[in-house]
């Protein structure tokens, strides 16, 4: 299951994302979107988890939790809407 994951400080890399969510269940990947020409985070990012009741619980224990001063928003990610 693929969880969004918004609001996160600007400081968090795709290894800090994966240990934040690992003790909820097998993280399969976890990554930060970056800005292409800065390489800054965008200060949201994706992470997979291998099923859906460990994604579940990683969704309530992490959604609203202060992460470096700001409040994570964490949900199931939604397709991509078309960019036409």
């Amino acid at each position: 299951m693929k969880i969004y994951v918004g609001n996160l400080p600007y400081s968090i890399r795709d290894n800090d994302l994966e240990d934040l969510f690992a003790p909820y269940g097998e993280v399969v990947s976890a990554s930060v979107i970056m800005e292409h020409e800065t390489r800054r985070s965008k200060g949201f990012g994706f992470v997979e988890m291998a099923n859906k009741e460990e994604a579940q619980k990683a969704i309530d224990a992490l959604d609203s939790k202060e992460i470096g001063g700001r409040a994570l928003k964490v949900n199931e990610a939604r397709p991509r809407k078309p960019k036409y």
